[in-house]
């Protein structure tokens, strides 16, 4: 039996025997359309199946990449969504997802192009995280949960197939991350007394929502007891760590007149009643003037290229514009407190997290 599988950038179509399965995956490797792992042949029934859980036409364009000459529809996500091995019912979180990665203030030109690699970070809230059963709690950045796995990687193959974003081509990243493959998780909502992330948006509890954040790789932050204030400020100085994007901040000559890096996210793990009396507000207020480097340490690492002086060691410079660009999620594993970074890919006039309302 044959049936036609949809091309990914247009309506033209190539047919294949489906009695074959692996010579399916191998014509999907020989047309460009993998991230290295084998996808599942998206046929046109598949296609189908998912187009059915929106109300969105086929060839309707949800966003564009003017400066790569791209429309990208609906059909091409459905199409990705199945390569990826997703189920239908995901598709509504994909659609909103790509449609917040194409805002222009996400500017996707920047992190799918750099030389720094970044990935996008998918982050899931509201009710449609326990109705998918998407992951919140133990191995939340692992293996082992097909809506994160197959989420995250959709969002890849969209970058990669209906984005150009492929590596070698427009994507230059030198080193790249593992979650360029897959980077999907949801918030622990019910875990905490804490606001969830989409409604410190501006988002109603009720609604489900999708983030996405363009950062590096998490780097897990080891912490010793239950006192918030020492979880704190360890969290703190990962954040601040030399080398990470939050500290190239590119100096124009006078400290004062810093561009300063933009968002980070942070996600905390543990018994949420270590942090009873805390709002999340409390959480970043209190990071907020922790995550800073000295005017010494700046200039010794050359991002700031002025020659260094006996007041340098005094003078302390803010790596973040404000609390607002901490991005707090209560997620993972319950046993004890630990926690991951992610700083973003570059200042926020680069690139901006977005939140889109799932639909």
């Amino acid at each position: 039996m044959k049936e036609a599988a949809l091309v990914k950038q247009s309506r033209q179509t190539f047919e294949f025997n489906i009695d074959d399965p692996v010579q399916a995956i191998e014509k999907c490797y020989e047309l460009g359309w993998s991230d290295g792992l084998p996808v599942v042949p998206p046929t046109v029934n598949r296609v189908r199946d998912f187009l059915a859980f929106t109300n969105k036409a086929p060839y309707e364009v949800v966003g564009t990449i003017p400066e790569r000459r791209r429309e990208i529809n609906v059909q091409t996500i459905a199409a990705n969504a199945v390569m990826a091995g997703c189920l239908p019912e995901y598709f509504p979180v994909i659609v909103a997802a790509t449609e917040a990665m194409l805002d222009p203030i996400f500017n996707i030109i920047g992190p799918s192009s750099s030389l720094g690699g970044a990935g996008v970070l998918t982050i899931i809230n509201g009710p449609v995280a326990q109705e998918l059963n998407i992951n919140s709690g133990s191995n939340l950045f692992g293996p082992g949960n097909r809506a994160n796995a197959t989420i995250g990687r959709c969002i890849r193959l969209i970058l990669m197939n209906a984005c150009a974003a492929t590596p070698g081509l427009f994507d230059r990243s030198i080193l790249g991350h593992p979650g360029k493959y897959s980077y999907c998780i949801a918030e622990s909502e019910a875990s905490t007394h804490w606001n969830p992330l989409h409604v410190d948006r501006g988002f109603k509890l009720e609604e489900s929502t999708v983030t996405v954040f363009a950062c590096e790789a998490p780097r897990q932050v080891r912490t010793s007891g239950d006192d918030p204030g020492k979880i704190l400020y360890t969290v703190a100085d990962v954040i601040s760590s030399l080398g990470t994007s939050m500290c190239t901040i590119g100096s124009i000559g006078d400290a004062s007149n810093i561009v300063r890096q933009g968002e980070v996210a942070i996600v905390i793990s543990g018994d949420s009643s270590i942090w009873s009396g805390w709002e999340k507000s409390d959480v970043r207020n209190r990071l907020m003037p922790l995550i800073k480097r000295s005017l010494g340490d700046l200039k010794r690492a050359g991002e700031i290229k002025d020659p260094l002086n006996t007041e340098d060691e005094k003078q302390y410079i803010s790596l973040i514009g404000s609390a607002e660009d901490i991005l707090l999620v209560f997620a993972g594993g319950t046993e004890r407190t630990l926690a991951a970074v992610m700083p973003s890919w570059g200042p926020k006039v680069s690139s901006t997290s977005v939140t889109r309302s799932i639909t």
